[in-house]
């Protein structure tokens, strides 16, 4: 989710109903009672800086309530590590780290050299520029960064377990990402999985489809927009929600903010 959706520095008196709403929701999600800041005091920094450099690509950012609302989830499962894939500049980690330090979790490698939050980058180029956010933060004692392609760092973390796992990286890898982390067991029993972006407006559009999209299915005609792959795209993340909802052994639900938010929790075995 586009960080700008919930900037609650604009202009109040100029904007639509459903904006002001989000605006008003992240306001009253500010909580001053927390042991850690509900919004990071240098996540704004990091947006600033990555509309500065990135250009349009800032949008891939999450928006302060979007941080709020996954810290949150942080808080309810009690997390002590979390594996983002895709990290970015950053600012979703620093929220993540945030929540672990709630969390009353210590910075620095466990018994088995490995520091709470892991996050998974494809490009050494925000890599470093992540990393020189977290130590701008005071997080970087928390947080190991992986660079490569997550396929291949997802089958080098397959003996780890993790409590939180956020997928925000390349949407048509979603599905290979959630077979490798359900194949090898690497969500705790009470964990759960936040899938970015799962709602793209290129993806609606196959409502009713049957996964695998067959090559002359017709989506409802609607113009696709906001992103550049257009229909091989959509239909990636489409045949994504229709495999994890069909997969036996999770329940998901899909959160209609933004983008789309699918959660994903395992299911009891038997």
């Amino acid at each position: 989710m586009a960080f700008t959706e919930t900037d609650t520095t604009g202009d109040y008196e100029n904007v639509s109903p459903e904006q002001l709403r989000l605006f008003y929701a992240t306001k009253a999600s500010i909580n001053p009672n927390l042991s850690t800041p509900s919004i990071p005091p240098t996540v704004s920094q990091v947006h600033a800086d990555t509309v500065a450099h990135q250009g349009n690509l800032a949008i891939m950012a999450v928006s302060d309530y979007q941080g709020m609302l996954q810290n949150f989830f942080v808080g309810l499962l009690e997390a002590k590590r979390i594996l983002e894939v895709g990290t970015f500049t950053g600012a979703s980690a620093i929220f993540f780290a945030s929540a672990l330090q709630r969390n009353g979790v210590s910075g620095g490698p466990d018994a088995h050299g490995n520091k709470p939050l892991t996050c998974l980058e494809i490009s050494e180029e925000y890599a470093a520029i992540a990393r020189q956010n977290f130590v701008q933060a005071g997080v970087d004692d928390y947080i190991d960064i992986v660079v490569g392609d997550a396929h291949h760092s997802l089958a080098e973390l397959a003996d780890q377990t993790f409590d939180l796992i956020f997928l925000d990286a390349d949407k048509p890898s979603y599905t290979a990402y959630c077979q490798a982390i359900l194949n090898h067991h690497m969500l705790a029993p009470s964990g759960l999985i936040i899938a970015d972006n799962t709602a793209f407006n290129n993806v609606t559009p196959f409502i009713n489809i049957p996964a695998p999209v067959a090559s002359d299915a017709t989506p409802l005609d609607v113009p696709f927009s906001g992103f550049p792959e257009e229909r091989e795209h959509g239909q990636a993340i489409h045949e994504f929600n229709e495999y994890i909802r069909q997969e036996p052994s999770v329940e998901a639900v899909m959160l209609p903010l933004f983008t789309g938010i699918t959660l994903v929790r395992l299911l009891p075995s038997d």
